[in-house]
Formats: C-alpha cells, structure tokens, sequence
C-alpha cells in the first residue's frame, strides 16, 4: 500500500466513533473491509447525462475506468456533477460553468477522494471540471468521451453544427428546400460522442491532452472506438500511480502547460471559447494569462490540421491521420512547443509524442502546406473593445480581415430574430452587423450567439459572409469573419452599448484594431444617457451577474479565482 498517509483515511482509518460510521456506511453497498485499508480512494467525476447527449455513453466509460483503478490497487467512488449539454440547455450551458465548477470542487473537498478522473464530453463539462478540481488541486487525470462518427448525409460526410449553420443559410437563400434540411437531421448524430467538427468539445479535449493533464490520443480516438475504452482502462491505472507519486495537478498546470495549449490551439484551427475556458483554469490554479497572451503566442503558428468549420475533413479523419500527438511532434520538432512540459504519463510532453507518425499529409498538414500561415487567436483593441475582443482567422474570409462598414445595431438576440428577415431592413454586404447585450451579464451567459445568420437578401445573392461584431460568443463548429468576446461587454456599459445605426466601424484584423469611428466627445455624451439592463430580481441569474468577471478575465466569478487546496473538512458529527 501507499507509503503516505491518505488523504481518505481522514474518514476512514481507525477505531474511533466517526471512522467506524463512514465505513459502516460505506459497506451497505456490499465493499469488503479491505476496500479502507489504506488504498488510494480515486473519486470518478462524472458528467453523464441522458440531457448531455454528449455525454450520455460516460456511464460505460466510468466502467472502464474503475477496472484499471482496481487493477492498480485503488478503490474507485464514481460520484455526479452537474452536466453541461451546449444543445440541450438554455439560456446557454456557458451561464452553468462556473456553478458546476463549483459543485466539483466541494464535492472533491468535502469527500474522502486522493486522486479523481474527470469525465468530461460536451463543452463546459471540460472547462468547469478542470477549474473546479484546479481549485482542490489534487493529483487528477482527465478523460474525454471523444467524439462522434462522422455524419452522413447523401453520401456526404457532413459535420455537426457546421452543417446546421450550412444548411439554415441555404435554406435562408433559397438554396436548399426545408424537406431536404429536415431529412439531413437524422445523418448529422449517427454515435455517441460529441462533435465531430474541431467544435468546442473537440478543441477541449485537444487542450486537456495538449496541457498535459489526459493521457496522449485522448482528443480524437472517437467514442465508439474499442481504443477509447482502453484509454480509460489506462486512465484508472494511472490516477492511482501519480496519487502514489503525488503528483498534483498544480505540478502539471505550470505556465508552459498553458503555452503549450494556446500554440496547439493555433495548429488545430481550434474554438474561440478555448480563450475563456483556459484563462478560467489558469486563473484557479494560479497561473497569470491573459488575452495578450493568446495574441502573442498563437501569432506566428499556421494551422496545419484541415478539419472543419476552418477545413474539409472531421475528427474520424484526424484520428486516422495520428491525431494530435502528430501536431505537437510537428510543433515541437518546429521550435513552437515546449517538450519539456511535464504530463500526467509521469514523462515529459515531447517524449509523450516523439514516436508519432502522420499517416495523412492531406488531414494533418506541413508547415510549408498550411491551411491558414497564421492560425490562432488574433486580439483586437480599439475604442470599441478596450479590454479586447477576440477573431479566430481560420475561419474568416480573407477578404473580410480588413473592412470598413457601416453598423446595423441589434439591440438583443430578440432585436435581431425580429428584423433580420425583414426585406426593408437598411443593409448590405458592407454593412457591419453588430449584436449587444448578450455578453456575460447580458444575456446572461453569453450565449453563442455571435455568429449571426445573414439577411436573406444578401443570402440570395450568393453572399456568404459578412463582419459581425458581438459581446457574445460562437460555437466552435461555427464559421465566418466574426468578431467576438468584446470586452466590456454592453450590458456592464462598454463601448459596445453607444454604437449607433450608421455609424462607421474599421475592423483590421493584421493590425488588431477594432475602432468605431465616433468622436470622444459624442461617445462620453452618449454614454452620459445610458441606462443599464434591470437584472433578475432573485436566483442563480442574480448572483451570476453580480459576480462574473469579463471575458477577458475568462468569465469566471471573482469569489472563485485562485486555488484553496483540499485539506480535510471538519467531522459531519
């Protein structure tokens, strides 16, 4: 057994009045006496859900889980959290983060737990279980569901969430009829698993394995692949190891971790949520980053893997080509990856992926065949963003990254269902559309809505894209020249909140300026006039807008930044 003293045996070592009721307790589910001897109690953080469809295959994975902790010598408690489904749950899954995050760090605290996994699918079951257990800080591994087959279509490989925004502009322009769009459903979900696109879950689960925190080939192994249930066979061998080893996670999470993650994300054509999710985590596991970070080190990498909503293929494709221990390698072997990064295998991140091979030059690219020579994150500034906003250029038109327009206002998401398929409405492809108010406080959430559907006017004449500019966010299977995470957002009284019908507004992406072409002297008069929105009276809504950061600052509450460890509660008796 583990030389040093557990953490669980807190609860349950010795013979006095409070170790005997947690075992008797623990033992009408039929555990024998040995299950307390002292043995690593590894807590399996589970995200299922049959409303996180997602998520919905986690239960068999946590199996897998629990038979490499018990070969290992552990003793495995598998214990639920709340689940975040992006598709299902409204307003948005982003406005629940930080209260799951939340219910993972007392449920690790407050419980007898030595080491934990993490299982995580949908998009924020990801960010909100890396920044509740980075508040405890105890050695813990993450493991992702992994993501769908491919959708199937006609014949077509098709991609969830790309296609829906695909398909509704078709049928927007006329382009597509409403029978062929409805028989499309049923090919786009075809197995378990999350989005098959470089999507939010799938950029999530490249970051986790990119921070070092999941064990290699974690992001793209699909969730039906008898290989995703070996890794989480492995997984529950290794927690029990690095809790025998101590290894906490403060010791994986270091500033080059971080690094790391924002090149890979550049290389991968990754999610712009990533930017919120990872400053979150940094900012509970003590680690200072920042938007000007993203910008800085995302700059100069070329996105070298081909996946939609930036590319051609999906995430079948990308497994099949190496997934992303080829990325690294190549990132590495480049000068653009630190490989001396430590991970949860007990080795380093470039001996994680030395040995990787590229079985597929079209998927995962060369540097000199990139699909975009600068990939990442661009951070823009200017007086309509001074906290910054962020674009993810893979995914624009190049045309588009240096624009001068005029702005069409869309008050609320409400605002903009009602005017946006009038055939009066005063806009053109030059026009810049702006959204507000659905930032963090705004919506409240900051929902994905960015990615604002054109006019069908401009749809029907073949126009596919045009600058939208918004406090809110965009899923990461979305695409277009859209800017996003404006910071201050409108509804905390940014910039944002004056722009005015008519208005000018210059978007230059390769210079990173976002400028609204209005005197000082107007917008300090304009903002004199401004009232914010009334917040919700009582609730969870109520004590989100009062706590939330921006999004520069991640969206987390400021109450939660930092780390506050996992030493052992009081006694319940």
């Amino acid at each position: 057994m583990t030389a040093k003293r557990l953490r669980s045996q807190a609860w349950f070592g010795g013979d006095g009045k409070n170790a005997i009721m947690y075992r008797s307790w623990m033992k009408n589910q039929g555990m024998a006496p040995d299950a307390f001897d002292g043995r690593p109690v590894i807590g399996i953080c589970n995200t299922w859900s049959e409303l996180t469809p997602c998520n919905a295959h986690l239960r068999d994975l946590a199996e897998r889980v629990k038979r490499g902790v018990y070969e290992a010598g552990g003793f495995p408690v598998e214990f639920p959290v709340m689940s975040l489904g992006e598709s299902n749950l409204r307003p948005t899954a982003m406005l629940y983060r930080n209260l799951a995050s939340m219910d993972v760090e007392e449920s690790i605290r407050g419980n007898p737990i030595d080491g934990v996994v993490l299982l995580v699918g949908c998009d924020k079951t990801t960010p909100s279980l890396l920044m509740g257990a980075a508040s405890c800080d105890l050695p813990t591994i993450v493991l992702s569901g992994g993501p769908m087959l491919n959708g199937r279509v006609r014949g077509k490989p098709v991609g969830s969430g790309t296609a829906v925004w695909r398909y509704s502009e078709d049928v927007k322009a006329g382009h597509m009829t409403l029978k062929d769009f409805m028989d499309a459903e049923a090919g786009m979900a075809r197995s378990a698993g999350s989005c098959m696109t470089m999507g939010t879950a799938s950029t999530m689960a490249s970051m986790v394995e990119a921070l070092g925190v999941a064990l290699p080939e974690n992001a793209a192994l699909p969730a039906v692949d008898a290989r995703r249930g070996v890794l989480a066979q492995l997984t529950g061998r290794r927690i029990v190891e690095m809790v025998r080893e101590d290894q906490k996670l403060s010791s994986i999470l270091i500033p080059a971790a971080f690094r790391n993650a924002i090149r890979v994300n550049g290389a991968i054509g990754g999610s712009t949520n990533a930017v919120l999710h990872l400053i979150a985590i940094a900012g509970r596991i003590g680690v200072q980053l920042g938007l000007d970070d993203w910008d800085r080190l995302g700059r100069d990498i070329p996105t070298i893997v081909d996946l939609q909503p930036s590319g051609r293929f999906l995430m079948e494709e990308f497994c099949y080509a190496g997934g992303l221990p080829v990325v690294m390698k190549a990132l590495a072997e480049a000068g653009k990856l630190e490989g001396d990064a430590p991970s949860v295998t007990g080795r380093s991140i470039w001996e994680n992926v030395q040995a990787a091979e590229n079985f597929d030059p079209e998927v995962i690219r060369t540097f000199a065949n990139s699909l975009t020579p600068e990939g990442g994150i661009a951070v823009l500034r200017g007086n309509l963003a001074p906290d910054g906003a962020v674009i993810k250029p893979s995914a624009a038109t190049p045309a588009l990254m240096q624009h001068r327009g005029r702005a069409v206002v869309f008050d609320t998401i409400v605002d903009y269902h009602r005017r946006i398929n009038d055939p009066d409405l005063n806009i053109d492809e030059t026009s810049v559309m702006v959204l507000r108010n659905c930032g963090p406080r705004g919506y409240p959430g900051m929902a994905e809505v960015g990615n604002m559907g054109l006019p069908p006017k401009i749809l029907a004449r073949g126009i596919t894209d045009m600058v939208r500019i918004s406090d809110a966010r965009m899923s990461g299977t979305a695409y277009g020249t859209v800017v996003l995470h404006v910071a201050p957002e409108a509804a905390a009284g940014g910039p944002l909140a004056l722009v005015r019908e008519g208005d000018m507004i210059a978007l230059d992406v390769a210079a990173r300026s976002l400028v609204l072409e209005v005197p000082e002297a107007e917008l300090a008069r304009r903002k004199g006039a401004w009232q914010p929105l009334t917040p919700p009276p009582s609730g969870y809504q109520s004590l989100y807008i009062q706590h939330v950061l921006q999004a520069d600052r991640g969206a987390d509450f400021d109450f939660l930044v930092g780390c506050r460890g996992a030493d052992v509660p009081a006694h319940s008796h």
